[in-house]
């Protein structure tokens, strides 16, 4: 194993029961060894992270790198930041164009380029767009195969790309796809991968990425680095970057890269994609959303804010005390565990404020926040605040925003 207990230096301390995570090391007797009680591993648990390494104050425990992992000193061949280009049914989501606008000030900071990978195929249509908001170079893989997005093909080509021309940054939305993508590149090139971010930036002095994350329930704001390896690899939350404003003068370059048909093979089938119907506007997309929490009491009473969202041409979101009751479903919950937002408008009915949903709104530029508890914590980052019934305040807005919008 990579991990090994040096018996003759071990002295049983249980300094390393105390530092390991994975609660993968025991302090047991041993019978024909000098001092008895030795520490044990079980590799089942074990993930080698070292934590037990650096905590032996008598080097007890060797930990053997993978001698595939790159050494430090072969990082300086790897430069430029790379964005996943995520596309539907052949149409660039969102979520890439905002991407490339942070890519481009991680770039300027590095002095180097951008490049997006866009994999599906007949997506000429999209390559202007891509450069007029940030790429400075495309590598586009197409193939009828790749039309629609699979872990398996997906993930090889990103790979082979990524060892062929070695970008120091790779970026991929926080999205089903690039969770799902993203995570599976990372482990084939034994990369680091930082997920969630909402934060992205650079050490001017070290050129590594800062990439900061909710943690520990997102009562705290984590900054991660990976100095040792690349590429540096962060997924994104949609909607907490913003997209640069698309200019048509902007020039850039496509390199089309093909590979054997046997890496576009999946063990998976792909039998259909179904959308969701949308009975509103997709809450993602949204200027306006109207969000109920737990004090909406019941499914039923969701309707006050489906009339609201009506007449405002808005999106019904909800808080994650109300998908777990039943009462929405999951692809509406906004927070750290569902979606993260930021429309023009955002109307909390109901909502107290736990921090878990306010990470994933408290971007948006004006929050009307509806509760009775004048003590509820929405109430500190509510631009406007309502303390009232809203069963009784919701149904006066959508009388009143009736009016004014008839007219």
């Amino acid at each position: 194993m990579p991990i090994q207990i040096i018996v003759e230096k071990c002295t049983g301390c249980a300094l390393c029961l105390k530092a390991c995570p994975f609660d993968a090391i025991r302090i047991m007797d041993k019978e024909g060894l000098p001092a008895g009680r030795k520490a044990v591993i079980d590799f089942d648990k074990c993930n080698l992270c070292g934590a037990c390494v650096d905590a032996c104050k008598f080097k007890a425990i060797l930990l053997e790198k993978d001698t595939a992992q790159r050494a430090a000193g072969d990082i300086k061949g790897y430069k430029g930041v790379w964005v996943f280009i995520e596309q539907k049914n052949g149409k660039v989501q969102s979520v890439s164009y905002e991407l490339l606008g942070k890519a481009q000030e991680l770039a300027k900071v590095l002095g180097v380029e951008v490049s997006g990978v866009l994999i599906g195929n007949a997506m000429d249509d999209q390559l202007d767009e891509l450069i007029w908001r940030g790429a400075d170079n495309i590598y586009l893989v197409e193939a009828p195969e790749l039309a629609n997005f699979q872990d398996e093909p997906y993930t090889n080509i990103l790979v082979e790309l990524i060892k062929k021309y070695k970008p120091e940054i790779v970026l991929c939305g926080a999205t089903a796809i690039g969770r799902s993508l993203i995570s599976r590149v990372a482990i084939n090139i034994k990369a680091g991968l930082t997920a969630d971010c909402t934060g992205l930036d650079v050490d001017l002095d070290k050129k590594i990425l800062l990439q900061t994350r909710p943690a520990f329930g997102g009562n705290i704001m984590a900054t991660i680095i990976s100095p040792n390896y690349r590429p540096q690899m962060a997924t994104v939350r949609h909607k907490v970057m913003q997209p640069m404003e698309p200019n048509k003068k902007r020039k850039g370059k496509i390199v089309r890269e093909s590979f054997p048909l046997e890496l576009y093979n999946s063990r998976t089938k792909l039998l259909d994609i179904v959308e969701e119907i949308e009975t509103l506007v997709n809450l993602a997309e949204a200027d306006i959303i109207v969000s109920g929490g737990r004090g909406m009491g019941g499914a039923e009473n969701f309707k006050i804010l489906d009339e609201l969202a009506h007449v405002l041409g808005a999106a019904v979101g909800s808080s994650r005390a109300a998908v777990d009751a039943g009462w929405m479903p999951y692809s509406h919950q906004v927070g750290q565990t569902g979606r993260t937002v930021a429309p023009k408008i955002y109307i909390a009915c109901g909502i107290s404020g736990q921090i878990q949903h306010l990470v994933g709104m408290q971007s948006s530029k004006i929050i009307l926040a509806i509760n009775k508890d004048p003590e509820a914590p929405i109430f500190k980052v509510a631009t406007y605040g309502v303390v009232g019934d809203l069963f009784q305040v919701v149904p006066i807005l959508t009388k009143k925003f009736k009016e004014v919008l008839k007219k």
